[in-house]
C-alpha cells in the first residue's frame, strides 16, 4: 500500500475549496475520465493580476485529491506571474513528498494551473495539449507532453516517465517508444542502441495478479499442504500480496517465517523481486 505523508492524508481526508467558483474567470481542465485521472481547476483574479480565490473539482486518487487541493491553497494571493512558477515540484514538496509512482498527480496540478492561466489571459496552452505523436494509447499521453516531462523533472528511465506521465503503465506496448524518445531527450540516440539502456517492461498490474494467482496454486500451496498447512489470496495492491493462512500455519509460532521466508521469497523470485507478503487482518 502506499506510504503518505501526515499532509497528503490531510488534504485527502479534509480537501480545501473543492467544488465549482461561480465568480471564476479562469477555468483549466486537464485529463479525462478515460484514462482515470481529470482535474476542473477554478481561478478568481483580480483586475490586478492577483488570485483572489481557487478551488477545484477532481476525480482521482489520494494523491491527485491532496494535490489538487493544496494547489488551490498556494495560489491564493499569488500574482499571475508567481503563479506561472509554480511547478509540480513545489506541490509535490508542499506535501512532504509523493510515492514516486504517484507523482503523475502533481503534474495534472501543474497542467491545469497552466490551462487556467492561458485561459484567463487568452492565449492557447499548447505544452499539455495534444502535441506530436500519441504514444501511450491507455492513457493517451502524447509526444510533446513527454519530452516535456523528461526535461523539466529531469527524468533518465522508463520507469520514471511511467510515474510522472503514466504513460506505459498500462498494456505497456509503448515502452520501446518511450526509450527511444529518452534517448533523444538525453542525447544518447547515436551512441547507445535501445538494449543498452536496460529498459525493462513493467509489468501490469493485471499480469501481476495472474502471475501471482499461478504460484501460490502451483508453487506455494501444494507445499504447504504437505505439512497441514494452507494459504489464501485475499487481495494484491500494486506489488503488495496479501494473504490469509490457513489450517496448520494459522496461528502457528512461525507463521511470519513461512510467510516471510518461504512465501514471499518464492513471490519474488517467481513473479518479481520487489514484492511483500503481508498477513490481512
Amino acid at each position: 500500500m502506499w506510504e503518505y505523508t501526515d499532509k497528503v492524508r490531510d488534504h485527502f481526508l479534509n480537501p480545501r475549496n473543492v467544488g465549482s467558483l461561480d465568480d471564476a474567470n479562469a477555468v483549466g481542465e486537464v485529463g479525462s475520465l478515460a484514462c482515470g485521472d481529470a482535474l476542473k481547476l477554478f481561478l478568481k483574479i483580480s483586475d490586478a493580476g492577483v488570485i483572489e480565490d481557487a478551488s477545484f473539482q477532481t476525480f482521482g486518487c489520494a494523491s491527485a485529491i491532496a494535490s489538487s487541493s493544496v494547489l488551490t491553497e498556494l495560489l491564493k494571493g499569488k500574482t499571475i506571474e508567481e503563479a506561472k512558477a509554480l511547478t509540480n515540484k513545489d506541490i509535490a514538496e508542499f506535501l512532504g513528498g509523493l510515492p514516486k509512482e504517484k507523482m503523475h498527480c502533481s503534474v495534472m496540478g501543474q497542467e491545469a494551473l497552466e490551462a487556467a492561466l492561458a485561459n484567463y489571459l487568452g492565449e492557447k496552452a499548447p505544452e499539455h495539449e495534444p502535441e506530436g505523436e500519441l504514444v501511450c494509447k491507455c492513457f493517451g499521453v502524447y509526444d510533446g507532453q513527454l519530452r516535456r516531462a523528461i526535461r523539466e523533472n529531469k527524468l533518465t528511465t522508463v520507469e520514471e516517465i511511467t510515474d510522472y506521465t503514466k504513460a506505459g503503465g498500462g498494456c505497456g506496448d509503448c515502452l520501446e517508444k518511450l526509450a527511444a524518445i529518452l534517448a533523444d531527450e538525453l542525447g544518447q540516440a547515436a551512441k547507445k542502441p535501445l538494449v543498452e539502456l536496460e529498459v525493462k517492461r513493467p509489468m501490469t498490474n493485471l499480469e501481476r495478479m495472474k502471475l501471482v494467482t499461478k504460484v501460490m496454486e502451483e508453487e506455494i500451496r501444494p507445499n504447504l499442504k504437505k505439512d497441514g498447512g494452507d494459504i489464501e489470496l485475499v487481495d494484491i495492491d500494486g506489488q503488495t500480496v496479501f494473504v490469509s493462512l490457513r489450517g496448520a500455519c494459522k496461528g502457528c509460532p512461525s507463521s511470519n517465517v513461512t510467510l516471510t521466508e518461504f512465501v514471499q521469497k518464492r513471490l519474488q523470485e517467481l513473479v518479481e523481486p520487489g514484492i511483500t507478503v503481508k498477513e490481512a487482518r
